[in-house]
């Protein structure tokens, strides 16, 4: 039987709890779960790229997970479609919050299509919990000292606070 590969693609500055529902709920529906840090350097991140892929690592190292999927972190600086032929992926999951999520999902999901028929997109929708969480959020809540501790693990929130420093 062939392995079902799937890539998680994201920037995950920082990662959170919705994050990782989404990659417990990915790792359910293939073999090997590639969890594929962005480099974009485009993007005005808190936190280095190195420093993002030791946080997703870390937090994924703790996750529970009830299937026997192999999951691993990788990082990526290319075009995603391209990147998931290199892997083999069958399958890109995203994760989607709200409406306004699924506009831009879909233009990008339709140029993915173009590019690589053979790679498809799936949609996983954000448990209730999760839907008003985003990194943006995280970064500015506890950019104001606000309490963030119940969207991401420990290890986040440490490093969140060594930025604040």
């Amino acid at each position: 039987m062939t392995e079902r590969i799937g890539i998680y693609p994201g920037t995950f500055d920082p990662i959170t709890k919705g994050h990782s529902h989404i990659i417990k709920r990915a790792s359910k529906l293939v073999d090997r779960l590639i969890i594929s840090v962005a480099e974009n350097p485009h993007k005005n991140s808190m936190f280095d790229h190195k420093e993002r892929v030791s946080l997703v690592e870390a937090d994924v190292k703790d996750l529970k997970i009830s299937s026997q999927c192999k999951i691993e972190v990788q990082s990526f600086d290319m075009l995603l479609v391209d990147y998931a032929k290199d892997q083999g992926a069958a399958c890109v999951f995203r994760g989607l919050r709200a409406v306004s999520d699924f506009d831009y999902e879909f233009q990008m999901t339709g140029m993915n299509l173009h590019l690589a028929p053979e790679i498809e997109t799936v949609f996983l929708m954000s448990a209730d919990k999760w839907q008003f969480v985003s990194s943006s959020f995280i970064k500015e809540i506890h950019k104001l000292g606000g309490d963030v501790s119940d969207f991401v693990t420990a290890n986040t929130l440490k490093a969140l606070d060594g930025k604040k420093e």
